[in-house]
């Protein structure tokens, strides 16, 4: 669960208008910690003046704050710099646009929800796959190694995967293995949630995770070949004419 009240709390005090705000990280990807904070992501919108002069303005603004034993990262990016990332093959945009966990929401973030699926591309394929292989080298590396790499290494690979099949974007681990039906991941999962998270992996199950991984790299390396997605994003017009509309809005032009 996620207590509103102080996330607002946060989210208010931004020096900018935002579009929205969602939740991300552990707590949308479905294995949470005890101790997590909570990683708020969202666009926010500079002034008209800003961003018409020499000064490029805060691209992007990360905030701290504590509130009541509540730790909240919040990071925003300026509605310029998050549409370009959206017509580029960039997962994490798409995660936040969608995040079931809306904290703050406006009428323009369900415009913009119905536009990112045009941005969806098969070529999305490539942003997981990438994830996934640092997240694995971060795993391999770590003495002893850690099941929170581990359990993103399952979930990026697992939402790409759904992704080039279904052209849905869903980052819930636990959502997702409904459908894959991976008998260890509920193990993993109450591993990273109730406490043992550095107890040490087996050799055995190292073997076994190096598989899978093989494995689920090697589905997702198909998915993406086959997949009926489109090459380009087709929504950049729309991305713009959204822009345009925002920035004059705040001119208070429109």
């Amino acid at each position: 669960m996620i207590d509103h009240a102080k996330m607002m709390q946060h989210v208010e005090s931004h020096p900018y208008p935002l579009l929205f705000a969602t939740v991300s990280g552990a707590h949308l990807y479905g294995f949470p910690s005890p101790d997590s904070d909570f990683d708020l992501r969202g666009v926010h919108m500079l002034p008209l003046e800003t961003v018409v002069g020499l000064d490029e303005g805060d691209q992007t603004v990360e905030k701290e704050g504590i509130y009541d034993g509540l730790e909240i990262d919040l990071v925003t990016h300026d509605a310029e710099k998050f549409f370009r990332l959206l017509l580029k093959r960039n997962g994490y945009v798409l995660e936040q646009i969608f995040s079931p966990l809306v904290v703050y929401s406006t009428p323009e973030h369900e415009e913009l929800k119905s536009i990112a699926k045009n941005c969806i591309t098969r070529h999305h394929a490539h942003h997981y796959l990438g994830f996934a292989a640092t997240q694995w080298r971060l795993f391999a590396k770590e003495s002893p190694p850690r099941v929170k790499p581990l359990l993103y290494v399952y979930r990026v690979l697992l939402t790409g995967i759904n992704l080039m099949r279904t052209g849905e974007v869903e980052a819930n681990l636990i959502t997702l293995n409904e459908a894959a039906k991976l008998s260890y991941i509920d193990e993993l999962v109450d591993r990273k949630r109730c406490g043992p998270e550095k107890e040490p992996f087996e050799a055995a199950d190292l073997e076994f995770h190096t598989r899978e991984y093989e494995r689920l790299t090697a589905e997702l390396e198909a998915a993406y070949e086959v997949s009926k997605l489109p090459e380009m994003p087709s929504a950049r017009g729309e991305l713009n004419d959204l822009l345009v509309r925002l920035r004059l809005r705040r001119s208070g032009s429109c």
